[in-house]
């Protein structure tokens, strides 16, 4: 039953959507919450957003901390096997000898200086030759004492990194982030901008599809009307079926003409309900369909270049690249700078050597500051600062360049709208002519002072007259939608 009248709902409310008429803001509206590539956008933005606030984390502290396990097949000994150490004396001048009674080894007199003779009978100097001393006492060593467990060895510290001058790196990838999240942006807003554009194009080229289908309907109709006229004319004797078969011709043209636009209009339709997300085969009528011949807009054209500049997302973006141009020539100079780092950090392991060698853990803390200063690297560092300035500079030259294309770009969007107005006018003085000389060849036909070709003549007069008009006013609104794109205000909508 719930799923009942939940189908039930789903259906009025399809019904009530379906067969509405938008405005050309509500269009827009519909094309901004559907579009996918926006959604992207908003995606990136959140991407750039958080790379910003990565960026900034660099500023701070990092805090870390570690643990190992080593598991080693033998163990560390001091020695290779027991040792001796002969026991002497310390001397006056605080090095290590002995005294006669310290060694086994036989005396004799060379020189009046007594010298100890080796265990074949030779003298020797026992400073050069100390492995010739008959030692009497010795210190035994075993090596088993100087052997250390470390089959498992446990490792453990946690501490701390701070930069604190670095040359303005950071500082400057930051600003690098920070730009690139403005330029996720712009580039957004220049995509709503982009889409709102295509909008309005297809929905004036979908009004003015509509207005020559009426226009070629009403054309079929005076045909239509024409050829009962003449066809009864003929029963009555008072026409000829050359004039029959002259209307029928030209009613033949005017159906298939017909059928062409009302094959472009949905053809139209179906364009703009693309870009707008909604259903391609809906029935969904536009609030502008009786066009309104408004004439177009022009801007004050100092007003023009002025605003552009300011306002044309290429500039913007462009500075922005500048900025990073030069944060990048900046991250490059500080590759000639030193570095400053302090860390603080406390260490524990097992086995550990603070009293001896014992299987405990036990730790320490420590802390220390870290300067590098870089001295040479065969101009590596200068080839890179040069080759950051380069890029800057050429984006400061293509922003030249694309203030001059604006400045063209807005004269010419200028000239298309007076160009517009003007043709506007004259198709509109047009219209006025072709209806009175429609009105008058009807009557001189009806009088019978002309002949049916040249009422069809008026006919098709007055049908390129109420078509240039309506091409007149779709161009001039157009033209003016262009102009404000040029000047950068295609996102601010007229009332």
């Amino acid at each position: 039953m719930k799923k009942c009248i939940s189908v039930a709902l789903c259906l009025i409310v399809a019904a009530s959507v379906w067969g509405q008429t938008y405005t050309l803001k509500e269009y827009e509206e519909f094309a901004l919450q559907n579009s996918k590539s926006l959604k992207v956008s908003q995606e990136r933005i959140n991407a750039a957003e958080n790379l910003r606030k990565a960026a900034f984390t660099q500023f701070l502290p990092s805090f870390q901390a570690v643990g190992t396990y080593m598991w080693n097949q033998k163990n560390i000994s001091l020695l290779s096997e027991d040792a001796l150490l002969p026991v002497g004396t310390k001397m006056a001048d605080g090095s290590f000898g002995f005294t006669a009674d310290q060694i086994s080894n036989n005396w004799t007199i060379i020189d009046g200086q007594p010298v100890p003779l080796d265990a074949d009978g030779v003298p020797f100097n026992p400073k050069t030759n100390p492995e010739k001393i008959l030692w009497k006492q010795y210190a035994y060593l075993p090596k088993s004492e100087l052997t250390y467990d470390v089959h498992n060895v446990f490792a453990a510290g946690i501490g701390f990194t701070q930069p604190i001058y670095m040359g303005g790196k950071i500082r400057e990838l930051y600003n690098i982030a920070k730009t690139s999240e403005e330029m996720a942006r712009l580039q957004t807003d220049n995509q709503q901008e982009e889409l709102i554009i295509s909008v309005d194009q297809a929905y004036w080229t979908t009004v003015s599809l509509i207005n020559k289908k009426k226009l070629a309907e009403k054309y079929v109709e005076l045909l239509t009307k024409l050829e009962n006229n003449i066809q009864a004319a003929i029963d009555q004797g008072v026409a000829t079926r050359g004039d029959l078969l002259n209307v029928k011709v030209k009613l033949n043209e005017a159906n298939l003409a017909l059928t062409r636009a009302t094959d472009g209009v949905t053809l139209s339709k179906m364009a703009l309900f693309r870009v707008c997300g909604l259903d391609l085969n809906g029935d969904f009528g536009l609030a502008d369909e009786n066009i309104n011949q408004a004439s177009a807009q022009e801007l004050d054209p100092a007003y023009n270049k002025a605003q552009a500049i300011d306002n044309r997302f290429e500039i913007r973006e462009l500075e922005n690249l500048s900025k990073i141009s030069h944060s990048q020539v900046n991250i490059a100079r500080s590759r000639f700078l030193p570095n400053i780092v302090a860390s603080a950090n406390y260490l524990t392991t097992n086995p550990n050597t603070f009293n001896g060698f014992e299987n405990k853990f036990k730790g320490m803390f420590s802390a220390g500051v870290a300067l590098t200063i870089p001295i040479f690297h065969f101009g590596d560092r200068i080839h890179t600062l040069r080759a950051a300035q380069s890029e800057e500079r050429i984006v400061r030259h293509r922003i030249d360049e694309a203030k001059e294309l604006i400045n063209l770009q807005v004269t010419q969007a200028n000239f298309k709208v007076r160009e517009a107005n003007k043709k506007l006018e004259a198709a509109l003085s047009n219209i006025s002519a072709a209806e009175e000389n429609l009105r008058l060849a009807e009557l001189s036909y009806k009088e019978g002072i002309i002949s049916v070709t040249d009422l069809l003549a008026a006919q098709t007069a007055w049908i390129s007259a109420n078509s240039d008009k309506i091409d007149a006013g779709i161009d001039a609104r157009l033209c003016e939608l262009y102009l404000r794109k040029a000047v950068g205000l295609s996102n601010i909508k007229k009332d």
